[in-house]
């Protein structure tokens, strides 16, 4: 089992944000070795 990291305040303000400012897609969190190591954001935009 792995061990519990603690998750920063920017890098959940920075979720928050991510997830706020699109109205439709998808936000990605990549965790390696129990730490956050990337934030992705894809948009997509309806027609």
């Amino acid at each position: 089992m792995a061990t519990l990291k603690e998750v920063s305040e920017n890098q959940l303000a920075q979720i928050k944000d991510y997830i706020e400012s699109i109205k439709y897609g998808s936000v990605n969190i990549i965790i390696q070795d129990g730490k956050i190591i990337q934030i992705d954001k894809s948009e997509k935009i309806r027609l």
